[in-house]
């Protein structure tokens, strides 16, 4: 079996339905949640995997949380 995503466009959506109803038996139609709230979940999904790969192979640059801090309180210094 295979998954897809698919975009029906609203004036054919009723005969979209009326294809799919006669072939029930061998098409499931769900609604994907994650879609409904997040058009782009799978997106942001597949670039959190990709930034964590990047992170635990020591590709990405990575600063130490001492760093980050003092870099935040230097910016905050020059601010006032």
């Amino acid at each position: 079996m295979h998954t897809l995503t698919v975009q029906v466009q609203d004036s054919v959506f009723q005969e979209f339905l009326s294809f799919i109803s006669k072939r029930k038996e061998s098409i499931k139609i769900k609604q994907d949640k994650n879609l409904e709230l997040d058009p782009y979940f799978y997106e942001r999904q597949k670039q959190l995997h990709q930034d964590l790969e990047e992170v635990e192979s020591g590709k990405a640059e990575m600063i130490s949380h001492d760093d980050l801090w003092n870099n935040i309180n230097q910016h905050l210094k020059s601010m006032k």
